[in-house]
């Protein structure tokens, strides 16, 4: 089977990425390198080089089974500064990928949704219903949702469309302008400085290790009933930004106070996904909190040996 991942120098992307490749797969990695790192990408990816908007990406899905449509502007403050921008990575490039293949024949396209959509819901846990997108970047994907469903109702193309919740692990995007909070915490408290809470702290979140949402990625290459369908993915259990500070000092028996600043716009108070329906094909997330954040730590210390950050 021959797989194409938009975004494979990115986090998921480049995990997901190893896996394929674990399991004998032929793998094309697409990125531009503006997000992701050219060191994530494993060896064995045939690799290109190019933008999502490109109007040539096409030729590159030539012979593909199977599309991850994973590439996207997706920190939200960023996005929120920029809704022009957004809108052209996150709707014209995302409309490029599913016109390139579908001009290329490829039998199926996973795309990344996003747990954003959920923003205005206060229903918990959150069901794939809930929509009620409020950032630029919620409704950015929103309109790549729509897009889908045109692309499925006019051309009879296979969807899979995939909502993550908070995913954390090795590889993790710490460069973004607000860093993921795990990552942002143990590069701070490794290099004993104060790590920065935006807020209270006690917005809770369902952080989901990224194996486990990869391992789900896999399943909708092999089975038919993830055709057409959404699916959350997320633990299905939240934790407040105070506890993941608490874990994170714990594990690394460093103890320095936060510092606090001002809330960030355009988040969520609190996220909790429903599972339900990934859980009915036999899927569940394997990996504690714990366990995952012993390995992200032992990622971030192994960047920091290599003199990466």
């Amino acid at each position: 089977m021959r797989i194409a991942i938009t975004g494979v120098a990115g986090f998921i992307g480049a995990n997901l990425a190893r896996k394929l490749i674990d399991s004998n797969m032929d793998v094309l990695g697409i990125d531009n390198l503006s997000y992701g790192l050219r060191e994530n990408i494993p060896a064995g990816v045939e690799f290109h080089n190019r933008d999502i908007r490109n109007p040539e990406l096409g030729e590159l899905f030539t012979g593909a089974d199977v599309v991850f449509h994973l590439a996207a502007k997706n920190c939200i403050t960023d996005c929120q500064a920029d809704p022009i921008e957004t809108a052209d990575i996150n709707v014209t490039g995302t409309i490029n990928v599913f016109e390139a293949a579908r001009r290329a024949g490829v039998r199926k396209i996973i795309y990344a949704e996003s747990s954003a959509l959920y923003e205005g819901s206060g229903l918990l846990p959150t069901p794939e219903s809930a929509v009620q997108p409020e950032s630029f970047y919620a409704v950015s994907k929103l309109a790549g949702m729509h897009f889908a469903e045109a692309y499925k109702r006019y051309y009879g193309m296979t969807f899979t469309a995939l909502r993550c919740f908070c995913v954390y692990g090795p590889v993790q995007d710490y460069r973004r302008t607000i860093p993921p909070v795990m990552s942002a915490f143990i590069i701070k408290l490794l290099k004993g400085e104060r790590p920065v809470i935006y807020g209270t702290g006690e917005k809770r979140r369902d952080f989901v290790y990224v194996d486990d949402v990869n391992d789900f990625h896999l399943l909708c290459l092999r089975d038919s009933r993830t055709d057409h369908e959404t699916y959350n993915l997320g633990s299905g259990e939240n934790h407040s930004v105070l506890e993941i500070y608490e874990i994170v000092s714990r594990l690394l028996g460093a103890r320095i106070e936060p510092e606090f600043k001002p809330d960030l716009p355009g988040e969520a108070q609190t996220t909790l996904a429903d599972i339900t329906k990934a859980s009915a094909l036999g899927w569940k997330p394997k990996t504690d909190l714990e366990t995952g954040l012993i390995h992200a730590i032992d990622y971030i210390k192994s960047e920091m040996a290599e003199g990466r950050i």
